[in-house]
């Protein structure tokens, strides 16, 4: 039969697995990402403050190292709510930085080299994209969020006994679901990013910006307009807030509670997304 008389059929033949096609992005991504230098010593300066938090925990379940000092060196050496959440803070700035490095890489050179089609001519929809990005940066952004915080956790456990586990459990699953929804933001402002700035400083610097100038935004409204809602809006504020009501930490009155943080995280999920999916197309068709 002659060439042009073939018209297109679909492929009908065996495919690999759901999960197999969503990892062969990630698995050729992040070998490429540990070839960058910075980045990996941007992963090994991450791992001092954790290590700091484990000699703390060392000291606060040997009583007989500081038997001597005051009582209120022996409420300093306490683990609550207050410590995770300080070990928190500080890990997500390296997850932040982390995020500007790695994330403007993801998307652009696709959209620059047009090679969507390429990809969704494959049994792959743009959920599936999306998820397989979002996975490298997942992968990621746990080694300096959720794997400390994990170990940290179990070498509480270790040395506090099962006692302080029963007592203390609900810190343990406050940490992981607090890391799982900032780096499930983070990746999302990333990727966003990435996808609309083709220079990988500038998308960069974006990431950055979106908490730094939203905060700023934040304080100017409040401001002006002699309110407190407006922090609402303060992408960090609200992570912090929802880690904090987590925790069972204090949250003052006169601010946003917990309820309209999380509402606004949400929106801004749903909002990244919604970008995401307008960006990537397979065509595009220009009037």
């Amino acid at each position: 039969m002659a060439v042009y008389r073939r018209g297109y059929q679909r492929y009908r033949g065996p495919l690999t697995t759901h999960g197999a096609r969503l990892m062969v992005m990630p698995r050729y991504t992040w070998s490429r990402l540990l070839e960058q230098r910075f980045l990996v010593v941007l992963l090994a300066v991450s791992m001092f403050w954790p290590l700091l938090c484990a000699g703390f925990l060392y000291l606060a379940n040997h009583t007989e190292l500081w038997q001597g000092f005051s009582s209120g060196f022996a409420k300093f050496l306490t683990v609550n709510g207050d410590f995770f959440a300080v070990f928190m803070r500080t890990q997500a700035v390296f997850a932040l930085i982390l995020a500007a490095i790695a994330g403007p890489g993801l998307i652009a050179p696709d959209l620059a080299n047009n090679a969507l089609p390429l990809y969704f001519s494959r049994p792959l929809t743009r959920g599936d994209y999306i998820l397989s990005r979002m996975t490298v940066l997942l992968g990621a952004l746990s080694l300096v969020t959720i794997l400390p915080g994990l170990l940290l956790f179990s070498l509480q456990v270790g040395m506090a006994g099962g006692g302080w586990l029963a007592e203390n459990w609900r810190l343990g699953a406050a940490m992981m679901a607090g890391f799982a929804i900032y780096i499930v933001v983070v990746s999302l402002v990333a990727m966003t990013s990435s996808a609309y700035v083709k220079w990988r400083v500038v998308a960069g610097a974006l990431v950055m910006g979106v908490f730094f100038l939203l905060a700023g935004a934040a304080e100017i409204m409040n401001a002006v307009l002699r309110v407190e809602w407006a922090s609402t809006f303060n992408v960090t504020y609200a992570i912090n807030t929802v880690w904090a009501g987590m925790l069972d930490l204090e949250i003052p009155d006169e601010k946003p509670g917990v309820v309209e943080c999380a509402l606004f995280l949400c929106g801004l999920g749903l909002g990244l997304l919604g970008l995401l999916a307008r960006k990537l197309r397979p065509v595009e068709v220009v009037k």
